[in-house]
């Protein structure tokens, strides 16, 4: 049996369920695609009738809102069908397997799935299981993966600092439990940033070996001095034993990012979140608020990657010929 692949025989994406092995050329590609669905501010968002006749299948079995909401929007604003399906409201809970919920829909001619599972290894084992013409997104898996997070980080980025060479970049907080930091890691490396800093309590680092091209801080002072973007990472609660979850009066005096703190990094260091934010826990209301967040540039950047992501499987399936 072939190994998995997230792209079809020519090499065009098919699926997208991580940013790990993509190259810069790549990620270049899908940010340029990206950009051609940002509108300007207050002008009405654009829409195409590129995807009409498709369907998408929103199956979310964690909570969200900007990434599932995002993705909804993205579909619909792309002419598509849309369907949200709820785990807790599907027969999943009266013990249906993932496949068969996936032929099901296979069955009502769903042309892609966009999947946010807790377990690992769902959203891959979707993808080795569907039609020729169907495709799979990753909306975020268990603490491995965000791949569009990733790709929406560095869009913003991309806008706001031009480029990625010179940058110092550093990811702060509960980078231990959060697919958003390796996310983050395997598209910062891969687009060449200057120095890539992952800055968290010994208790939040990831395992040695993870992520050996990112310098190491124990210090929220250390770590953000003199860098061109900070970005913050919510406490993962959800993926921690009770006994293991932070005081989060402690911690925001000792890791939040206050306006004081963020006067270490370099004057025009942008601020970001991948949300939800916990104010005054990893982050104060008035640097959230301030004017070196770009924390609701994300939120818009992320429609547009997910139209732009959207639009490349089902324009790389038209090229293979596939059909139902």
């Amino acid at each position: 049996m072939l190994p998995f692949s997230q792209y079809d025989a020519a090499g065009r994406l098919r699926h997208l369920i991580t940013l790990d092995g993509m190259s810069r050329d790549q990620i270049l590609e899908l940010l340029e695609r990206s950009r051609h669905y940002l509108a300007p501010n207050g002008a009405m968002p654009i829409r195409t009738r590129a995807l009409e006749g498709i369907t998408i299948g929103n199956i979310f079995n964690e909570p969200s809102t900007r990434t599932r909401s995002s993705f909804e929007l993205a579909g619909r604003r792309l002419g598509a069908d849309v369907l949200n399906l709820e785990i807790q409201l599907s027969s999943r809970v009266k013990g249906e397997t993932v496949i068969d919920t996936i032929q099901t829909l296979e069955s009502m001619a769903v042309d892609v799935f966009v999947i946010r599972d807790a377990e690992p290894g769902v959203t891959q084992f979707v993808a080795e299981n569907v039609y020729d013409h169907v495709s799979v997104l990753s909306a975020g898996e268990a603490h491995l993966s965000h791949p569009t997070q990733g790709l929406l980080d560095a869009l913003t980025i991309l806008q706001y600092k031009g480029g990625f060479r010179d940058l110092v970049v550093a990811v702060v907080g509960d980078v231990k439990h959060s697919r958003v930091a390796r996310s983050a890691y395997q598209v910062f490396s891969a687009l060449g940033v200057g120095e890539l800093r992952i800055v968290a309590p010994d208790a939040l680092m990831p395992n040695a070996g993870e992520m050996p091209q990112a310098a190491r801080f124990s210090s929220i002072e250390e770590g953000i001095a003199h860098c061109d973007v900070v970005m913050m990472l919510r406490v993962q609660k959800e993926r921690m034993t009770q006994a293991s979850i932070p005081d989060s009066a402690e911690y925001h005096a000792r890791w939040g990012l206050t306006k004081i703190r963020l006067g270490l990094a370099r004057p025009d260091a942008i601020v970001m979140h991948p949300g939800p934010i916990n104010r005054e826990v990893e982050i104060a209301s008035e640097v959230a608020d301030g004017p070196r967040s770009v924390i609701r540039e994300q939120v818009t950047n992320g429609v547009a990657v997910r139209m732009a992501i959207l639009e490349t499987v089902i324009g790389n399936r038209r090229l293979r010929g596939d059909h139902r």
